[in-house]
């Protein structure tokens, strides 16, 4: 619940930042995860205190995780303005789960369960039929109308699919090798923040040219990147990267409903299958397991054995010790 609640508000991302038309893609990715990230390690710092010493010790995990944390919302946003709203997201959140479980797969050893392998197959048929929906008309403004930016920014979506699933693998082996799920989380989007604040300083000054672009900044570093990322790390202090990703399935398709509720954006009937194929990707991952009933099998005493007594046994006979009620037995 708590990845899918952060997916929810994952999803309004895109269409919050149409609000801010005049700021780049690049400036709105380093807000929101910048300072997002920053916010997140200053809220965890007496966990990362408590657990610094771990933290050291993987340095190195939480090194790549930060890389792919200043990675992703460049891609992410840049491939959003190529390719308009639904087909970024779509395509971004899309490749992660595959991703992920490739990165589990070669590094963890992990298997992948048929159960994950149905859910993932529809959610990313959904992901299928929302791309080529959205493909199939016209974005004005959004730079879909040129062939050359939307492959360029299904490109940079898939880069943001991958380094997305890398940084969640990396979070999730800091918290399941015994690192508070704050303490992770804070420092690898702390220092994926740190990363991604001299591309703020560069391109964030239309941020701050009207009080409409600076609250969208806001909103951005705050509702979903920084409220959100920490419902994602308690979410995978329980499930694994792959079922993490792979859950998140549910951002696109938040993202193409309010790209026609609130953008504009007309969506026609081959994407709305695809949301409801990533509804239905979402059912079979999150219905509970029906426990495997196996019959009992009555055991069979040996040959010339008797059955075991019911009373304590008397005459110095060795027998089961009886079950403690306070007090002995009667003889």
């Amino acid at each position: 619940m708590c990845v899918l609640a952060a997916s929810v508000l994952w999803g309004t991302t895109g269409t919050a930042a149409t609000f801010a038309p005049a700021v780049g893609p690049l400036a709105i990715g380093a807000v929101a995860m910048g300072l997002g990230g920053l916010l997140q390690a200053v809220t965890a710092a007496r966990p990362i205190a408590r657990d610094r010493a771990a933290l050291r010790a993987r340095r190195g995990l939480v090194l790549l995780g930060a890389v792919a944390v200043a990675v992703y919302p460049l891609a992410f946003y840049t491939s959003m303005r190529l390719a308009g709203v639904a087909v970024g997201t779509v395509v971004s959140i899309g490749s992660a789960p595959p991703a992920a479980a490739l990165v589990e797969r070669l590094v963890d050893r992990r298997r992948l369960t048929g159960r994950w392998a149905a859910g993932a197959g529809l959610g990313l048929l959904g992901v299928v039929l929302l791309c080529a929906a959205e493909a199939a008309r016209a974005h004005p403004g959004a730079g879909s109308g040129s062939g050359a930016a939307t492959v360029l920014g299904v490109g940079l979506g898939l880069v943001a699919g991958v380094t997305y699933a890398v940084y969640s693998w990396a979070a999730h082996r800091l918290i399941s090798g015994g690192t508070a799920s704050r303490a992770a989380m804070g420092a690898v989007f702390g220092l994926g923040g740190l990363l991604l604040l001299p591309v703020l300083v560069v391109t964030g000054a239309p941020l701050l040219a009207s009080w409409s672009h600076a609250a969208v900044g806001a909103y951005m570093a705050l509702v979903p990147m920084f409220a959100g990322y920490v419902l994602f790390g308690w979410g995978l202090a329980r499930v694994t990267a792959t079922t993490a990703t792979t859950l998140s399935l549910l951002e696109p398709a938040v993202a193409a409903v309010l790209a026609v509720v609130v953008v504009g954006e007309r969506l026609p009937a081959l994407g709305w299958a695809g949301v409801a194929l990533v509804v239905g990707c979402l059912a079979v991952l999150t219905a509970p397991a029906r426990p495997v009933r196996r019959p009992a099998r009555a055991v069979r005493p040996s040959r010339g054995a008797s059955p075991l007594p019911s009373v304590r046994p008397v005459n110095g006979d060795v027998g089961p010790a009886p079950v403690a009620s306070g007090r002995e037995p009667p003889e």
